[in-house]
């Protein structure tokens, strides 16, 4: 009865409250996470997360690394992979030394600074793509090329992440090449295998009418297998449930599919995840003042900054303008699903504190709400207009 309750409580409140956020125009995101702090234990104190909770928090975690995967097309950015590369050398690498620095200047140790990092080398491709597409950079070369970029930058944080993860607290004895050797041909042979193993059970299932969501069923079958098969080897659940969207996403061409998958996800799991972030951030700080306060701060700005001018030498290492490389910059500043996710991990295996988690929460939070207005201020719409083929 009481796990009930709690649930009750949790989906209530995301429904209402984030609703009523809404109405201040406030972002999805934003919205849900603001839920779980006044719901929280350091705010209301009415949201009790016990072992239920929690399991369907990890349940959302696993479906948005899942979605974030789906919604890559490597077939999209192929003939950018070159460019993309270099663009995320510089909005990549140098907000991870930035972040390792950082962190080793407020005192944490090569643990806590290694994640820091880690967690500065993300962006979040679910804020970058609706923000080019509402001001038509998807259709230019600009455009396309920061969402090749954020994509090699999403993939190379959670690759560091499970190299590091594996160096940390291994879960396989099988050496670190060989385990991504097997790892990579897993990938491939799933790629080839589901989508045959998806046309025989559409073959199984006939043409009749699908009362009961088989396909999505089969989906969510393939996504859990997969995901549990990827943990066996030894990934963790985060970066496994990315792989396997990823894998899925060239098999899956039907937006019906795509578009149930996304109500499944967004309309339960996922938010429950984003306030159960929301009621573990601790608001104290922000009263207490201090250090903590300072850290947060610093860590913010350092994000900002790094991720800000490292997107604009990235856009001038591939030949764009001054303001082009501006508009590149700014589009890269939000930090989101893959910030969080990361910094998730970290707080669950021990290996960042309390304050370093509040700093993720304030940055995603920040950068999702300010990245997508610096980008409407600094573009001009550019609907319309043809993209240049890529050099």
């Amino acid at each position: 009865m009481a796990e009930l309750l709690s649930f009750l409580i949790l989906i209530s409140a995301g429904l209402f409250l984030s609703e009523l956020f809404k109405k201040f125009h406030l972002p999805y995101v934003i919205a849900l996470i603001l839920t779980g702090i006044i719901i929280g234990p350091f705010a209301l104190n009415i949201l009790v997360v016990d072992e239920t909770i929690d399991f369907l928090g990890s349940i959302g975690l696993v479906f948005l690394m899942f979605m974030a995967g789906l919604e890559i097309k490597l077939s999209s950015f192929r003939k950018l992979v070159g460019g993309a590369a270099k663009f995320s050398i510089f909005n990549g690498i140098f907000p991870m030394i930035v972040g390792f620095m950082v962190a080793s200047y407020l005192g944490y140790d090569l643990v806590g600074s290694l994640m820091l990092g880690i967690i500065f080398v993300s962006s979040s491709i679910a804020i970058v793509i609706p923000v080019l597409e509402a001001q038509g950079l998807l259709k230019v070369k600009l455009g396309r090329l920061i969402v090749s970029g954020t994509i090699l930058e999403d993939v190379f944080s959670l690759v560091l992440l499970s190299i590091f993860l594996q160096m940390m607290a291994p879960t396989t004895e099988i050496p670190l090449y060989l385990f991504y050797l097997i790892l990579a041909i897993s990938l491939y042979a799933l790629r080839v295998f589901i989508p045959k193993a998806r046309e025989l059970f559409k073959k199984f299932h006939g043409d009749g009418k699908d009362l009961f969501e088989e396909e999505v069923r089969f989906i969510f079958v393939v996504m859990i297998a997969t995901v549990v098969f990827f943990e066996l080897l030894g990934l963790h659940a985060i970066i496994a449930g990315f792989f396997t969207g990823l894998v899925l996403s060239e098999s899956i061409k039907s937006e019906m599919l795509i578009k149930k998958m996304h109500a499944l996800s967004y309309g339960l799991f996922i938010p429950i995840f984003f306030i159960i972030i929301g009621a573990e951030m601790d608001i104290g700080v922000f009263f207490a003042g201090g250090e903590a306060l300072t850290v947060i701060l610093i860590i913010v700005a350092a994000s900002v900054f790094s991720k800000f001018f490292g997107g604009f030498l990235g856009g001038r290492a591939n030949g764009f303008t001054p303001k082009e490389s501006v508009i590149a910059g700014a589009a890269t500043i939000p930090q989101l699903s893959t910030t969080l996710a990361v910094a998730f991990v970290g707080r669950e295996m021990g290996l960042i504190d309390d304050i370093l988690i509040t700093a993720m929460i304030v940055l995603s939070i920040a950068t999702t709400f300010c990245g997508p207005i610096l980008v409407k201020y600094l573009t001009e719409p550019m609907t319309g207009r043809e993209a240049p083929e890529p050099h």
